[in-house]
């Protein structure tokens, strides 16, 4: 008999992983390199602050200027692809939900209105 944790942790995984490697073949398949990051020097001081939340909040997890995974997804272009990997589209909506709530493996974020305003200015410089 499996071990109820266990086979959810081995669930969760195989989500994760299948959901990465839908996005990288939409990318291949897609034929279409992803649009640059807004260089540092052009960035308003929201999105800089915003830089700073990233830093402190998702670096240690999410590449910024590449699709690569670290621990999560890399989050180039996350704002102007057509979907994130778990599939749903990359509205502001969509994620303010995963960085508050979390989702699979990433944990719950908690900022407040500005940081969350700022965070979110950043990722669209992605």
């Amino acid at each position: 008999m499996s071990h109820p944790i266990l086979v959810s942790s081995i669930e969760m995984r195989t989500r994760t992983i299948l959901a990465f490697v839908s996005l990288a073949a939409a990318v291949v398949l897609g034929c279409r390199s992803l649009p640059p990051s807004k260089p540092a020097s052009e960035w308003t001081p929201q999105e800089a602050r915003g830089a700073q939340v990233y830093q402190q909040n998702c670096a240690k997890c999410h590449y910024p200027n590449n699709t690569h995974s670290l621990h999560g997804p890399g989050l180039q272009a996350i704002t102007k692809i057509k979907a994130m990997p778990s599939g749903a589209p990359p509205t502001d909506e969509r994620l303010t939900t995963v960085i508050l709530r979390g989702r699979n493996m990433m944990p719950a974020t908690q900022l407040g209105d500005d940081q969350l305003n700022d965070l979110l200015a950043y990722l669209r410089t992605l």
